[in-house]
């Protein structure tokens, strides 16, 4: 088979695992974003390894770990928490189960973040909202 003879869907075929590849060269984390992970995972106590999210190191830019979070201005916290605790009233501020898992879900916020703070090299975290989870759990976010 010479170079003429291959089909065109062929083409498709190669051109489609090219740009598979190009896309997964990409968006790989690299050894520090991984290194981070990995030590959160490790140091992560019970509750913060439990947690229905998981919270990790998008990117490192100079000192500062750029780190997912299912909630800020323009996701709050009850429409995330209502998908992962579907069984609360996250509509009533003053439902104690409501506030419970706020509560929860800032206690493991701020354990990830101390966790990456405490690494060399790392003197700030900022949050970049994780609008692909958000998505797959089938809360539309406003693109701005």
């Amino acid at each position: 088979m010479n170079f003429r003879q291959v089909k065109s869907w062929q083409w498709v075929l190669v051109v489609i695992a090219l740009l598979v590849a190009l896309d997964w060269a990409i968006r790989r984390p690299d050894s520090r974003t991984r290194e981070l992970n990995d030590i959160i995972a490790t140091q992560a106590s019970p509750q913060l390894k439990n947690y229905p999210y998981k919270f990790y190191v998008l990117r490192v830019e100079g000192k500062t770990a750029v780190m997912s979070t299912p909630r800020n201005f323009d996701a709050p916290a009850f429409r995330m928490l209502g998908v992962l605790y579907p069984d609360i009233n996250v509509k009533d501020n003053n439902n104690p189960a409501f506030i419970a898992v706020e509560r929860l879900l800032g206690q493991v916020q701020d354990e990830v973040k101390a966790i990456v703070l405490a690494q060399p090299e790392i003197s700030d975290v900022r949050w970049e909202l994780d609008r692909a989870w958000l998505r797959r759990q089938g809360i539309e976010i406003l693109d701005k």
